[in-house]
């Protein structure tokens, strides 16, 4: 009922762009029948710009925000999106939610009849977020997937941060403004890995009014037990989408995301790798935007496939121990080092069970256990300590 009246004005809202450019066209003397004829042609106008592609200024809210089914409202006001509709900030916003649909509704697909709890929250310092999680299910133990989009100055926590990375930010209070989407699925069979997902937009305005903009972002792969057939379909899911841009970047994010993904006291990666990137700036902003969005739809390709193939394989308790300890790896990285749980921690109203979505509900740590040599657990730990060529 909702959505057909929210249809309903965004038609009126429509009617009333048509009726100004009528007006605009013949003057306010015009007769009432050019008035309708206007409105039948321009009416065509729109469709016909719609389905090649184009956007018409001022019909944003009717064509592209009435009828998204999103999982919540966006957290900007629907009326500055309309207004705003090429600042890179609204863009990343709408193409970070597109990605938030698509994905739960195909994890819930996975489920019976398991839905995301929805969770849309506020921060008082500006901006807020969309927390999606599904727990206890069939296929998938904990799974989130959220959005934020924060305002706000800068904690010097975080300048700091950003200045040990190589950015060159002069100032105390510095507006920003970031914007993101971050997934952690942790699936209840063994057989099913653990994948992550982040891909942001950041604007930063130094004391001096000039405005540092960058992208980060990437995806990676966590098994419990060794598939290559799974883990190279994974890979050259991404490469894919990376040399539809350049095709350096899937050999360099790779390698990257080994690197970033290690976990120093361990001597291992957190998984199978993927790609990553940080401070991603040099270019034009829509290519670059462009390449984010392209990565970010490569999610569901790349992972739903290996949730179908191995989600009712048979497993025992040798099995669910192993997955145990290797989530406790994965949540020795994620508190000891992962950079955007240090952001969070220094942005001041995020909410910590928020930051601590990513965290299984069940890990566990044996003192000094080591694999038996020549078993399916020793095979990935040897992958893990020399990370592997996949495509």
């Amino acid at each position: 009922m909702l959505v057909h009246i929210r249809r309903t004005f965004a038609n009126a809202r429509v009617v009333r762009h048509l009726s100004t450019f009528a007006r605009s066209e013949f003057g306010k003397k015009a007769k009432p029948w050019r008035w309708v004829m206007t409105g039948v042609a321009g009416t065509s106008l729109t469709m016909v710009a719609l389905y090649s592609g184009m956007r018409p200024r001022g019909v944003l809210a009717a064509t592209l925000l009435d009828n998204k089914d999103w999982m919540s409202s966006p957290i900007t006001d629907p009326k500055e999106m309309e207004k705003n509709p090429d600042l890179m900030r609204i863009k990343m916003e709408m193409m970070i939610m597109d990605i938030q649909r698509v994905f739960c509704r195909a994890l819930e697909a996975e489920e019976d009849g398991k839905k995301f709890q929805v969770d849309k929250w506020s921060r008082k310092e500006g901006g807020g977020g969309i927390t999606c999680v599904l727990q206890d299910g069939r296929v998938f133990e904990k799974a989130g997937v959220n959005i934020s989009v924060v305002t706000g100055n800068l904690p010097q926590q975080a300048v700091q941060q950003m200045k040990s990375r190589g950015k060159t930010l002069s100032g105390k209070n510095l507006p920003f403004f970031a914007t993101g989407i971050s997934s952690v699925i942790h699936p209840r069979n063994p057989n099913v890995p653990t994948v992550h997902f982040n891909y942001r937009y950041f604007e930063v305005t130094d004391e001096e009014g000039k405005k540092h903009w960058w992208f980060g972002g990437g995806t990676d792969l966590t098994p419990y037990y060794l598939d290559d057939a799974d883990v190279e379909h994974f890979h050259k899911t991404l490469k894919q989408a990376c040399d539809k841009h350049s095709t350096s970047y899937y050999p360099d994010f790779k390698k990257w995301c080994d690197s970033y993904f290690l976990i120093p006291h361990r001597g291992e990666t957190r998984g199978v790798g993927g790609i990553f990137f940080d401070d991603l700036e040099d270019g034009d902003q829509e290519d670059l935007f462009k390449f984010v969005s392209d990565c970010a739809a490569a999610v569901t390709p790349s992972y739903l496939p290996l949730v179908k193939k191995n989600k009712d394989t048979a497993y025992g308790d040798k099995e669910r121990r192993w997955q145990l300890l290797r989530r406790g790896r994965y949540v020795e990285f994620n508190l000891i080092y992962d950079r955007g749980t240090k952001f969070g921690f220094s942005t001041p109203g995020v909410g910590y069970d928020r930051l601590l979505m990513s965290l299984p509900l069940n890990a566990s740590w044996e003192y000094c256990h080591k694999p038996e040599p020549g078993s399916e657990e020793a095979r990935l730990t040897e992958v893990l300590q020399n990370p592997r060529d996949w495509v």
